[in-house]
């Protein structure tokens, strides 16, 4: 008796395994490729035929003929002591902590010598240091910079950053904001153009 109780354990923990660890995987992976595959696969931007960046993962612009990111406290995970898969997370610095204080005000002492009026998420990293995008205000506050870098008109900057606005999931989640890469990407479409 006691086998017989053991064997049917045994039968329905492979049984469990199979329906949750291979059955459903597989499910929902198909389901996303064939309904969402742009984003199962990553949202993976293209230009020319080589990927560029996802939508969904910022990384740093330092030149001054571009828009330039939130500040990560991960770097974006770039460089030579970046993990292969990536890093995310946040200082988790209170905001009473001297080193953030400091941290901070040399942000947005550099962010005002580039001629930037700070804004907070030009200054403070974001909960997962990969934030791609930033404020409308964050991105109008860079048109100077960025004009004067690429001996643009500003007006045509601020039409570009209009035209570039994401706006609120679902049309009430969250704050319209401004994808750094695909603004980037649509400012080199510019000198291209």
């Amino acid at each position: 008796m006691a086998f017989q109780e053991a064997a049917k354990a045994v039968r329905m923990t492979l049984l469990w395994w199979v329906l949750t660890a291979v059955f459903y995987p597989v499910l929902v992976w198909a389901i996303a490729q064939g309904f969402f595959p742009y984003q199962a696969d990553g949202s993976l931007i293209e230009v020319n035929g080589q990927i560029v960046g996802s939508e969904l993962i910022g990384q740093p612009f330092n030149s001054a003929e571009y828009f330039w990111s939130r500040p990560s406290a991960v770097d974006y995970s770039v460089g030579e002591d970046a993990a292969p898969t990536g890093l995310s997370g946040a200082t988790n610095l209170a905001p009473s902590n001297p080193d953030l204080i400091v941290k901070v005000g040399e942000i947005a002492d550099n962010l005002r010598q580039a001629g930037i009026n700070p804004t907070y998420d030009l200054v403070y990293t974001s909960g997962s240091g990969l934030d791609p995008h930033i404020t409308v205000e964050a991105a109008q506050a860079q048109i100077s910079r960025v004009a004067q870098a690429r001996n643009l008109p500003t007006d045509r900057l601020q039409a570009l950053i209009e035209e570039n606005i994401d706006g609120r999931s679902l049309g009430i989640l969250g704050e319209p904001g401004v994808n750094v890469l695909k603004l980037n990407l649509a400012l080199d479409a510019l000198g291209d153009a």
